[in-house]
């Protein structure tokens, strides 16, 4: 099983998501004039714009339920993994892709805000949407909130548990038939109780959480960057060196550093996956393009910050990356050749954060999900079967092999990317047009407000009318 699901991976990444996710990054980079950079300055300023509605989700608080989900173990375990099998080069193209995808995640966004719809406790919405409204085809709409809840609710939050307790096999304590079980035991039982809280404590919890969490990492990751100063320019080197070595990269396409860092750096960011959509369009903004500058920010504050944190101090420790040192291992092993004992519990406690923080967030996504297919709030004592079951494969997900676990992830990540990237160069016009009136309206010093009609959009939506 495990080999006809590494099988199914490898051809998906190697024929047909590398061209879609870069192709794709780069069209709408060109198309919107290299937005994500040259309105750097509006990403920031829209983080800040409060609601109206006292009672409405804020750009900010948004941002941080699809940090949470970004920003998460694979910025750690995921890095780690991509450096220790693919080498030093795949940081390079986790970069690109998180620098083209800066697009991807803007025009999924603003169209998230376009589309989005009315509900008891706010504005909803996400690519099952805008696929069901901008294209008129809801089973397909369907299918994605399908491969939305197989992705978030069962791939990623498998391996978030399972990359979770692996950091704790440093210890003297960890015994693999049993502890793994525990560990994950705890975690599921920690989930589903803010589950139970509703969607409004998942928001409270990870505003707090993420922005501890993500400052504390990159403080201790520019410490040792520091302390190994004298090694950065090899670093540097070597990164580039490893991903221009077209002969090592064409020679195994499947295990190289371009397809590790496509890969990872996809998992890691999630730009044009269309999981952030799902957080977007919950926000309440005076303009769709504003909650689209805001998602670029949390692709560049996952890779181009928390990513490259882990990537520096891990390559400046001197020891060196292998297989068999993949995963937590080669993070515990560069923390302690730097900060002695102090390195694998301060990893052990950052993982256990980044990973709490990634399975609410990710359960999140799979509420709004369901909540597409059953057309309406599902009743409480459905919501209460599900949080059980996705709680179990949590605990699940503890014991079972690495391998599978981040293949499984992959596939079912990549289904989703197949369809929301063509969805979203079909309606990318209307997000195009929402960029111009954006741009516009802010060089004049108008008020920024908007309307269906500034783009002329003809679908029914339930804003901005």
């Amino acid at each position: 099983m495990e080999q006809i699901v590494t099988d199914i991976s490898n051809f998906l990444y190697n024929y047909v998501l590398i061209i879609l996710l870069v192709g794709g990054g780069i069209y709408f980079t060109v198309r919107t004039k290299f937005a994500q950079f040259r309105l750097f300055k509006e990403q920031i300023k829209s983080v800040t714009e409060k609601p109206k509605d006292k009672k409405g989700v804020s750009s900010f608080q948004a941002l941080m339920v699809s940090t949470a989900s970004r920003v998460g173990t694979g910025n750690i375990i995921g890095v780690s993994t991509a450096i220790c099998l693919g080498g030093f080069g795949s940081v390079f193209w986790m970069w690109l892709i998180a620098l083209i995808g800066g697009a991807s995640a803007l025009i999924e966004s603003t169209l998230a805000q376009i589309y989005k719809r009315k509900g008891l406790n706010g504005c909803y919405g996400g690519p099952a949407y805008y696929i069901e409204s901008g294209l008129k085809c809801r089973p397909l709409a369907v299918v994605f909130s399908i491969l939305l809840i197989l992705t978030y609710g069962v791939g990623f939050n498998m391996l978030a548990s399972y990359n979770l307790q692996s950091t704790f096999s440093v210890f003297e304590f960890y015994d693999a038939k049993i502890t793994p079980w525990i560990i994950g035991g705890v975690v599921a039982v920690l989930v589903g109780y803010c589950l139970l809280g509703g969607g409004k404590r998942i928001v409270k919890i990870t505003s707090v959480l993420v922005p501890v969490m993500g400052v504390a990492y990159i403080l201790v990751a520019l410490v040792i960057v520091i302390i190994n100063i004298p090694a950065l320019p090899s670093v540097f080197v070597e990164i580039f060196k490893g991903a221009f070595d077209f002969n090592a990269i064409f020679g195994g396409l499947s295990g190289s550093c371009l397809m590790y860092g496509i890969k990872r750096g996809l998992y890691s960011n999630e730009a044009g996956v269309g999981s952030a959509p799902n957080a977007s369009a919950s926000a309440e903004v005076a303009h769709p393009v504003k909650q689209g500058l805001v998602q670029v920010l949390s692709v560049f504050i996952d890779t181009i910050l928390v990513c490259s944190a882990t990537a520096f101090m891990c390559m400046c420790s001197g020891v060196e990356p292998s297989a068999e040192l993949s995963g937590a291992q080669y993070i515990q092993a560069s923390l302690s050749a730097t900060l002695g004992g102090f390195g694998p519990i301060f990893i052990t406690v950052a993982m256990v954060l980044f990973a709490f923080t990634t399975l609410i967030g990710n359960l999140f996504y799979v509420d709004k999900a369901i909540i597409h297919i059953y057309k309406k709030e599902p009743t409480k004592w459905f919501k209460n079967i599900y949080y059980l079951v996705f709680s179990l494969l949590i605990l699940l997900g503890a014991g079972l092999s690495a391998n599978l676990l981040w293949n499984i992830s992959d596939i079912f990540m990549g289904a989703m990317t197949l369809i929301n990237i063509p969805a979203i160069i079909i309606l990318g016009k209307y997000a195009f047009r929402a960029i111009d009136d954006y741009t516009k309206k802010r060089k004049n010093s108008k008020e920024i407000g908007f309307l269906a009609s500034d783009i002329g959009l003809k679908d029914k939506v339930d804003y901005w009318q």
